[in-house]
């Protein structure tokens, strides 16, 4: 019987070169020097970044004002050699604002016209859509077809982005009135909700003395776009074991009712505190940022340890409290901790899914 920390076999893809993982590591490891050159602390919203990005997927970074969300992203697409576009969404943002649009052009020698495609911010690597509930729902949906499809359609035709392509979206989590709130649906799209958190006094202190001062970095270029199209193939390539893909199942089923006229067999907590559980998306995502959670610290396969370390960011924004979690005061990664500590993790104890 396979152990926690090791792949069976029975559904495990083919391994990945031991070599190009090691490799990955370290330019992991140079990414992260050098976005520290810019950005003070903030580990873990990197990882989940970096991690995002690597699995072909997009983010939502929420915090409030002045936590160096943009210059995160912005010094990410420097290290990574990136076109890289900020979109600031506002109230009278139209979608051909961010796809494009055609315009009539006239040859001067014959006066004949035609159609031109004017390219919007949208082509390009790196996407920033800063504060994206800022504009209508009918501006947000223009960026569903290229998140999901990676072109865009203008006119009736097809404009494929450039490659790699990703979403990175910003809200503020304070400021509500004349904001537009993503729908479930779309907010569903996104890999990842991740939480940007204050500084400590000590790195505090550090922006303090950077940013008060003359101080210029030069950021170094580390990866390029064809090196994270071959990363993000590695990172698909990586084996994961049945026990553990089933614990990333038990821990999505969990949260969901059961159909009518069933028992429902999830957790006390879950039964009270929440209205609406994760669908099919959080389990693929959670399998696949702990395939890439397990490249990025050198490993060839995926443990529960893995799952366990991305399961916030995928299942946070998955969740709908309802009032009794509003009352006592439960947030759902409160949840997500207790739904951790209820769920097992050994391989006979996975055999069987929770229904």
């Amino acid at each position: 019987m396979p152990q926690d920390n090791e792949p069976s076999g029975s559904s495990a893809a083919p391994d990945a070169p031991g070599e190009l993982i090691a490799q990955v590591q370290g330019l992991s490891e140079k990414l992260t020097e050098q976005i520290n050159k810019v950005i003070v602390g903030q580990e873990n919203v990197i990882e989940q970044v970096v991690m995002a990005m690597l699995c072909r997927s997009h983010a939502v970074l929420v915090g409030v004002p002045g936590l160096a969300k943009t210059l995160l992203i912005s010094t990410i697409a420097r290290a990574m050699s990136l076109a890289f576009s900020r979109v600031q969404f506002t109230p009278d943002l139209m979608p051909s604002d961010i796809t494009g649009t055609e315009v009539i052009e006239e040859e001067r020698s014959t006066g004949k016209r035609s159609l031109r495609f004017v390219k919007g911010p949208v082509f390009a690597n790196i996407i920033l859509a800063d504060e994206i509930n800022r504009t209508p729902p009918k501006t947000q949906a223009a960026l569903l077809e290229a998140m999901q499809e990676h072109h865009v359609t203008v006119g009736g035709i097809q404009h494929a982005l450039p490659q790699p392509f990703f979403v990175l979206a910003t809200q503020n989590p304070i400021e509500q009135e004349g904001t537009y709130p993503l729908p479930e649906a779309q907010l569903d799209r996104f890999m990842f909700m991740i939480h940007v958190a204050y500084p400590g006094a000590d790195e505090e202190l550090e922006i303090i003395k950077r940013t008060t001062v003359r101080h210029e970095v030069d950021v170094e270029h580390v990866l390029d776009a064809d090196q994270v199209l071959e990363i993000q193939n590695l990172v698909r390539d990586v084996p994961i074991a049945d026990h553990v893909s089933r614990y990333a199942l038990r821990l999505v089923r969990a949260t969901r009712r059961p159909a009518r006229g069933e028992e429902d067999s999830r957790p006390d907590f879950m039964q009270r505190y929440l209205s609406w559980g994760a669908g099919p998306r959080a389990s693929q995502f959670l399998v696949l940022a702990g395939k890439a959670r397990a490249v990025l610290q050198g490993r060839s396969h995926v443990t529960n340890e893995d799952i366990a370390g991305v399961i916030h960011p995928v299942m946070r924004h998955r969740l709908i409290m309802n009032y009794n979690a509003e009352a006592d005061g439960i947030r759902t990664d409160d949840l997500i901790d207790q739904l951790l500590e209820a769920t097992p993790t050994s391989a006979s104890e996975l055999a069987s899914v929770i229904r």
